[in-house]
């Protein structure tokens, strides 16, 4: 679960992304609950990215959110 930014900067980033993607966050944690089965970040950010032609730091940010409410809901 890495990032690179301040837990600050993701939750910009979040806030953002309705509005520049035209879809909500739940939905994009959607989209990436029913991708392929990728195991890696960056993976995951780079399938982002080339499916839904996502900007990088959003595509990031989108998957770290949903690794850290996975972590959570196993907690």
């Amino acid at each position: 679960m890495s990032m690179p930014q301040s837990e600050e900067t993701h939750q910009s980033l979040l806030a953002k992304i309705p509005e520049a993607t035209g879809r909500d966050v739940a939905s994009w944690l959607h989209s990436l609950e029913q991708g392929p089965a990728l195991l890696r970040f960056e993976e995951r950010v780079n399938w982002l990215r080339d499916e839904h032609n996502l900007p990088h730091g959003y595509a990031r940010a989108i998957v770290h959110e949903h690794d850290k409410r996975r972590a959570a809901s196993r907690a």
